[in-house]
């Protein structure tokens, strides 16, 4: 649902794909104060990145990685047509 509100003021996020996304428990052995790691790999007709998010929260960790994973898109672009 975000992408398809963004794609609405920024219509080259239509390009971008979700390649892979991983979990990872950090430190298991702290049970459920463990954090998550969340990667996230995408890619586009140009190029393939991949973002990172870690929080005790998987929500808020993917929620991180996704961010920057559409971040970076955007700056990608905007660099592309200076």
């Amino acid at each position: 649902s975000l992408r398809k509100a963004l794609t609405r003021f920024y219509p080259n996020l239509k390009e971008m794909e979700l390649q892979d996304y991983k979990v990872r428990v950090l430190a298991s052995e702290h049970g459920t104060e463990a954090r998550v790691r969340v990667l996230i790999e995408s890619r586009d007709r140009d190029s393939h990145w991949g973002t990172v998010g870690v929080s005790p929260d998987i929500i808020e960790a993917s929620w991180q990685a996704l961010v920057d994973s559409i971040t970076y898109k955007l700056m990608k672009d905007e660099q592309h047509r200076k």
